[in-house]
């Protein structure tokens, strides 16, 4: 029989993991199907549960219920467990394990797709919400020299640092609200705030661009607020996060089918249309 899995969420109308999961099932030879699903504000568990009972064999999770997959998962990994928020479950006769994917898929956008390397160098991770809580532990990982958490209320990111401080290695890892960003400079900015839903940026002072800096930014679809003010501010290079959406899906994907799809080719067919 064909294996089911599923993105769950709500709104989901708008959602490309369907076009994506279909291509990396074309690609590796799979026999898979893939489906979107309008789950109730207040009915992910049941809406979950449901597809599980029906053969599913795992879900892809996107707002509004990635912590209500947390609380689902009767196990969880590390980077699931650190993000506090669960974006990919995986059913088996054990039961439902909880993964979250959207930090690896960032750092794979980064080092592979737009050829930045993160060991050594200088970031800025603006927000301190999931977004920003999901993507820490990864980017730690790498080994950057400095990196810096900033929020509108600057309690929030020195709270996210306190939790992480333990994680951060051989990284100087700092926090504060964005007033405290003059006179310092990165090689990476990466916005995780909400800004760009509500077409805004974040207020953020001049000079932080170095040489050859990239402004990245998680939404994707659009030139948002952030980005066009990047580029005022002297970024070398803009991306928005259509290719963390591609690897963190690939990511899903082999932790389902144990085998890694390419991406590539998939960016380029979503970037096309």
């Amino acid at each position: 029989m064909t294996d089911r899995y599923a993105v769950i969420g709500n709104p989901i109308a708008h959602s490309k993991s369907p076009r994506i999961h279909a291509l990396f099932a074309e690609l590796t030879a799979q026999d898979m199907r893939y489906e979107a699903i309008l789950a109730p504000a207040d009915g992910f568990a049941a809406a979950a549960r449901a597809f599980l009972d029906a053969g599913g064999r795992g879900m892809n999770v996107t707002v509004p219920f990635k912590l209500a997959a947390h609380a689902l998962a009767d196990t969880r990994s590390s980077r699931a467990e650190a993000a506090g928020a669960v974006n990919t479950l995986i059913f088996s006769p054990a039961g439902i394990h909880g993964d979250n994917t959207d930090g690896a898929g960032l750092v794979a956008d980064l080092t592979r797709n737009l050829a930045t390397p993160l060991a050594g160098r200088r970031i800025l991770l603006l927000g301190a919400g999931g977004a920003a809580r999901g993507a820490l532990l990864p980017l730690l990982a790498q080994q950057p020299a400095h990196l810096h958490l900033a929020n509108r209320t600057a309690d929030k990111a020195r709270a996210l640092r306190t939790a992480f401080a333990a994680r951060a290695g051989v990284c100087r890892l700092q926090a504060g609200g964005f007033d405290a960003l003059a006179g310092q400079q990165f090689d990476l900015v990466i916005n995780a705030t909400a800004a760009s839903l509500a077409d805004e940026a974040p207020p953020l002072p001049d000079g932080l661009y170095a040489p050859d800096s990239l402004a990245y930014d998680m939404m994707y679809g659009r030139e948002t607020p952030f980005l066009i003010a990047a580029r005022a501010q002297g970024a070398a290079r803009l991306a928005d996060g259509l290719g963390m959406l591609v690897e963190q899906a690939a990511e899903s994907f082999f932790l389902w089918r144990g085998v890694r799809p390419p991406t590539a080719p998939v960016l380029a067919r979503l970037r096309e249309k």
